[in-house]
């Protein structure tokens, strides 16, 4: 059974569209505008980093924000000038405290950070199924917090960490989006990640035909991770200041929401739910505020968007399990042959 041609073809025509839009947003709206556009390019990063273990091999991580949180401080750390260092983090060790990096390569080595994170915790972890590697995710998640917080030398601990260079752009999220759904829709569409699938619908019987489990949850799980400490220092770049708290349990149920509105098993679903819960999170954020529509005044409603998008949630869960876009993809109405005629083709042999 061969991958279905269309993918890659929608893929090209999304990456167009996103330089298209970073370089002429920013002279076609107001601010406002694009930072509502980099937020919702960020948090696709994110969420299609999350997707590759939640959504393509059945791994249901609930630490995914501690990789983000390890690179935004990692990165944050490497961006420092000197100066800052020896000012904010005077106790740093002197490996870290004679230079600075630059943007692209600090990013980077946030990812690179992160992945090998993933590498000494998955090995262990990745061994586990159901909800059992959620609960130990969940403690990784913790773990990554609690050290946050106390290796003070590095982090200054519970205080808010801040210096770090507001470097992050809508033409760097943009790019760093169409890497990651260039990189991340090559894998899953490809023989590899016809065997993560695999692992996902059935381990035993994926076991049986000589696919190792392992190795297919751990290569989705650290090449995730990869793309979360990217998305962590390009949330630290763009904040400039944050705390360990920024990285926790609020951002953990956010990008989950976000993921199992639009599809665990499509990238382009997990795109479709960033842009949905973000609009709405968007027009709910002015309701709450409070409006006057003719004689009738509705006084401000301080976290009603929490409550209706926690309804929300519920409703979706209750009547489409399996998210807007389930487990299928948007090709546009692009040339190519249908997955169902691949199917049959592969049946037929």
């Amino acid at each position: 059974m061969k991958a279905d041609p269309r993918i890659p073809i929608a893929v090209g025509a999304a990456l167009l569209l996103a330089a298209g839009v970073a370089f002429g947003a920013p002279h076609m709206v107001g601010d406002y505008f694009v930072r509502i556009l980099l937020l919702i390019a960020l948090n696709s990063i994110l969420v299609l980093s999350l997707s590759l273990s939640n959504g393509f091999t059945g791994v249901f991580s609930l630490g995914h924000v501690g990789f983000i949180g390890a690179g935004a401080y990692a990165a944050g750390i490497l961006s420092l000038t000197v100066q800052q260092k020896k000012a904010l983090l005077p106790h740093l060790p002197d490996l870290l405290n004679w230079f600075s990096l630059p943007f692209l390569p600090a990013t980077l080595v946030a990812g690179l950070f992160a992945a090998l994170l993933a590498v000494i915790v998955g090995y262990p972890l990745m061994r586990l199924s159901g909800y059992f590697v959620s609960v130990a995710t969940m403690g990784f998640l913790i773990i990554v917090n609690v050290v946050l917080i106390n290796a003070s030398d590095f982090t200054r601990g519970a205080r808010t960490f801040t210096g770090v260079p507001l470097a992050t752009s809508l033409p760097w999220v943009l790019g760093w989006l169409a890497v990651t759904l260039l990189v991340l829709a090559r894998l899953v569409y490809s023989p590899f990640g016809r065997r993560m699938k695999a692992v996902r619908d059935d381990t035993i019987a994926a076991s049986a035909v000589g696919i190792s489990v392992l190795r297919a949850r751990l290569v989705a799980f650290v090449i995730g991770a990869f793309f979360a400490g990217v998305g962590g220092s390009l949330y630290a770049h763009y904040l400039g200041s944050f705390s360990p708290n920024t990285f926790y349990f609020a951002m953990t149920m956010n990008l989950i929401a976000m993921l199992v509105l639009g599809g665990m098993g499509s990238l382009s679903g997990a795109i479709i739910g960033v842009i949905c819960v973000s609009i709405l999170s968007e027009l709910l954020r002015s309701v709450e505020r409070g409006f006057t529509i003719g004689d009738i005044t509705v006084p401000a409603l301080f976290g009603a968007s929490q409550i209706v998008l926690g309804f929300l949630f519920i409703l979706i869960m209750i009547f489409r399990p399996k998210g807007i876009m389930g487990d299928r993809e948007l090709t546009f109405g692009l040339s190519g042959r249908s997955a169902n005629q691949n199917h049959k083709e592969g049946k037929d042999r």
